[in-house]
């Protein structure tokens, strides 16, 4: 993919690109692993009585969708994983669902819980995606390799900060409530030269995309906590 068609799928988006295009590609190709927050990502944050917070299914598709394109770039399936400070319920499901191969829950250093992440699963922080919006996940966005930061218009001191301390790859024109994760999926996706093809094979149901699902739902993801200022495994309540 060219430089020019870079800018040509850049032009079609109106968040704050922070890191050159070609950089964004080339860190992208690098990645294993995609890392979720979930409050404030998947949706606003709001809780409802049982503390849960909800996910839209477009949001869900452009993960597939990224995921799949992964698959089709370097034929196997990539790590996912959600990392959030609290316990919720639809996030558990979302994973379980999804075939995650993780979940880190009440983790409030999530530093902690990506080094752990990236142990079990042989892999160093560079490779990681990680998508992310507020000021716990700074972490991670210290460390890891592309960072995709939900914007927020409720907070825009901390974009500056973001921005000046070079913790964010891309900032979305969308907030959460309006599908920002797929936004920030459809730019990696554009950015990786493979969109129409990942598109098109889904819609076809391809062969390639029957042996990527076939793969994807093996995994059950494992659940981790902090207990006793240990991350440990176990399964929420």
């Amino acid at each position: 993919m060219s430089i020019a068609d870079l800018k040509q799928i850049t032009e079609l988006f109106h968040g704050r690109v922070l890191t050159e295009p070609v950089s964004i590609q080339e860190k992208l190709f690098k990645a294993k692993a995609y890392v979720f927050d979930w409050d404030g990502v998947f949706n606003n944050g709001a809780k409802n009585e049982n503390g849960s917070s909800p996910f839209s299914e477009v949001d869900s598709m452009g993960i597939n969708m990224l995921r799949f394109n992964h698959y089709l770039r370097k034929h196997q399936n990539p790590v996912t994983a959600i990392i959030t400070g609290e316990q919720n319920n639809t996030a558990y499901m979302f994973a379980k669902r999804e075939h995650f191969h993780a979940v880190y829950y009440g983790i409030k250093n999530k530093k902690d819980a990506l080094m752990h992440l990236c142990s079990a699963h042989n892999i160093e922080p560079h490779d990681v995606v990680y998508f992310f919006d507020d000021v716990l996940d700074l972490s991670i966005a210290e460390i890891c390799g592309l960072r995709m930061m939900i914007g927020n218009s409720a907070s825009p001191l901390l974009r500056q900060l973001a921005q000046e301390r070079k913790l964010a790859d891309y900032i979305t024109a969308a907030d959460a409530n309006h599908n920002a994760l797929r936004e920030a999926m459809e730019l990696l996706m554009g950015y990786s030269g493979r969109f129409d093809d990942a598109i098109l094979q889904r819609v076809h149901y391809s062969d390639n995309y029957n042996e990527y699902i076939n793969a994807r739902n093996i995994p059950e993801p494992s659940f981790f906590t902090h207990i006793a200022s240990k991350i440990t495994e176990q399964t929420p309540q």
